[in-house]
């Protein structure tokens, strides 16, 4: 096998991308495991960098002594080119072996439009793309990540799904795999499909209807479970968190200290995925994050620090956590992050703190223009909460605010979505209000809106999508009204249409996936090589109508493609939200009253939160 060599390297734009060897990465004698992983990302390496599930999941698997688990990550097409012309296989960062070499080969699927990604990662290492086609001698693949949630359209290319938080999941896999070794690969995988949290989807068929719909999924077996259950970690405080990430030699999207503070919402968005399928909340202690956060300093050299979550400002202790960071580390000239605020939580006395060392720009999500359409998306904030916010920040000396918005959301009128232009220009009144003297020069807001796109186990996963003409015409009629002093940023791409094809698609829609491949797509999520041609090809070419994922709208007691996974939360719940959004009723936040979703009967025996605010309520 050729390996790659400098000649090559000195010819590609970002040659760091290619030669592992950072500070932290791990080196093993990989002679001397039982277990060689390969944990691929589907995009560039400084995307993939950049993601914290990577980073802890690589840790995990390399503390056990018996793997060794390596990174790859999708090449720049210069690249790639060059390694096809030379015949060097797609290999890891930390061996430079090829892919083709390991016991698994492992992928996150975290945006829909990376899956022909996966499909030329494995096909640069010659290993066959299909699960049906592959050999005993092939390695094999794991997926998991929030796209795992509906993984009917890999159905064909993943031997194993990986359902739910990993930490503990692929080491009981890892666990199985090693008692296995030297069997059949279909043995293995008959065996760990009995590992919760474990789907093998050639050990289930599918029956359709004649229209189309799914009649019935079941197990091929009787010893094969009918429901797969998410895994969750439950002593999230104890859990594996790395101590020493890996620190790229270049720039990654993301370059600064990721410390996750709790996993899971109580907030109940109705478009939000991840909202759903992380429940239940589970935090981190603020002693524990203070620890954690000392030795990757120590450990990275870097100079910022971002706290994350879902929604950063309900973690239970958020003022002391920052405070007490900030204080630590001002002397040497550390800072603290924050991701986009909630409105109604923004803590003017927790951002001038964090601005003592580094000024942040400030991003604020109200999502919907008018108060109708948060209440639909069970949003839970006012445009008084985001001008009183935006006053705040502004007389703080802020003169920088990002919005963020949605267009396309179920039960939406042009009018609702004029609504996003006005609230806009009352943020820009708002800095206005403030006497010249007493703030800071250089006012600039910017408003973006994304199409949105239906996801499984939320309530609106039953809604249509937004057809691409009434989203193109919405947005017409926004830029016309938008005011001229707020910079307009928007998408009006038909990749949201693919997106929404794959993320509530079938096992037909795998076959779409392989011939748009075959015919050349790849790298969708990047506009420059995205071609929508392609994909309209493959679907005719498969017979496969793309509206019907897209633009059709389900009916209740449908079988859904995903309906076999258990994430925990009853589809009585999620009906009933999609009710109230019909009529715009609010629900509010879970922790002012149990919403009976059910995750605190099928995860925490009756307990949903953990933290010091939650024990209060």
């Amino acid at each position: 096998m050729k390996k790659i060599t400098d000649d090559i390297l000195y010819r590609v734009e970002k040659p760091a991308r290619y030669v592992g060897g950072e500070i932290n990465s791990i080196q093993k004698d990989k002679n001397e495991v039982d277990i060689r992983f390969a944990f691929c990302f589907p995009d560039v390496y400084e995307v993939g960098m950049s993601h914290l599930g990577m980073k802890i999941l690589y840790h995990v698997l390399n503390k056990r002594e018996d793997t060794y688990c390596e990174r790859a990550f999708a090449p720049w097409p210069d690249m790639e080119k060059l390694m096809r012309e030379n015949e060097i296989p797609l290999y890891t960062l930390e061996t430079k072996d090829s892919l083709s070499e390991f016991d698994f080969v492992a992928f996150t699927l975290q945006y829909e439009m990376s899956y022909t990604n996966i499909l030329n990662m494995l096909n640069m290492s010659q290993i066959e793309v299909r699960a049906s086609k592959r050999s005993e001698a092939d390695p094999i693949i794991l997926c998991g990540g929030p796209c795992a949630y509906n993984p009917e359209p890999l159905h064909d290319i993943a031997d194993i799904f990986s359902l739910g938080e990993g930490e503990e999941h692929l080491n009981e896999v890892l666990d199985l795999y090693k008692k296995y070794k030297g069997r059949s690969k279909s043995e293995f995988l008959r065996a760990a499909a009995k590992i919760e949290g474990t789907y093998v989807p050639s050990l289930y068929d599918v029956i359709y209807n004649e229209d189309g719909t799914i009649k019935e999924f079941k197990p091929k077996f009787d010893d094969v479970p009918k429901k797969v259950k998410k895994r969750i970690i439950t002593n999230f405080n104890e859990v594996e968190y790395p101590d020493k990430i890996i620190v790229p030699y270049n720039e990654i999207v993301h370059d600064r200290i990721m410390l996750e503070t709790f996993r899971g919402c109580t907030r109940g968005c109705r478009f939000c995925q991840a909202g759903m399928v992380y429940r239940p909340v589970r935090e981190k202690k603020t002693e524990k994050l203070i620890q954690l956060a000392d030795e990757i300093i120590k450990n990275t050299g870097y100079e910022e620090l971002s706290l994350t979550s879902l929604s950063i400002c309900d973690y239970s202790d958020i003022q002391n956590l920052v405070f007490s960071l900030v204080d630590k580390y001002k002397e040497k000239n550390i800072g603290v992050s924050l991701p986009s605020l909630r409105i109604d939580s923004f803590s003017v006395d927790l951002i001038k703190e964090i601005q003592k060392v580094r000024k942040t720009g400030l991003t604020f999500a109200p999502e919907a223009g008018s108060q109708r359409m948060r209440d639909v998306i069970n949003k839970g904030v006012t445009e008084q909460n985001l001008m009183d916010s935006a006053g705040s920040a502004f007389k703080a000396g802020w003169s920088t605010i990002k919005l963020y918005f949605m267009i396309g959301l179920p039960y939406e009128t042009i009018d609702d979505v004029k609504e996003i232009a006005y609230l806009s220009r009352k943020v820009v009144d708002e800095y206005y209000k403030i006497p010249k003297p007493e703030r800071k020069k250089g006012l600039k807001v910017t408003a973006s809106t994304s199409i949105f796109v239906p996801k499984p186990f939320t309530p609106f996963q039953w809604s249509p999508m937004d057809k691409m003409p009434s989203v193109r015409e919405k947005i017409g009629e926004l830029r016309k009204v938008m005011d001229r002093k707020i910079t307009y940023n928007w998408h009006e791409t038909p990749v949201s249409y693919l997106e929404a094809v794959f993320a509530r698609g079938d096992r037909r829609v795998c076959d779409v996936l392989v011939r748009a491949f075959e015919k050349g797509a790849k790298l969708d999520g990047w506009s420059e090589y995205f071609n929508y041609n392609t994909w309209m090809e493959a679907m005719e070419e498969c017979n496969v109508d793309g509206d019907f994922y897209a633009y059709r709208e389900r009916s209740y007691d449908e079988v859904l493609p995903w309906d076999f996974i258990d994430i925990g939360i009853n589809k009585e719940y999620l009906i009933r939200e999609n009710e109230n959004a019909k009529i715009a009723a609010v629900t509010p936040d879970c922790r002012l009253g149990c919403k009976n979703c059910g995750a605190n009967v099928s995860f925490k025996e009756g307990k949903c939160f953990e933290g010091a605010l939650f024990n209060e309520i």
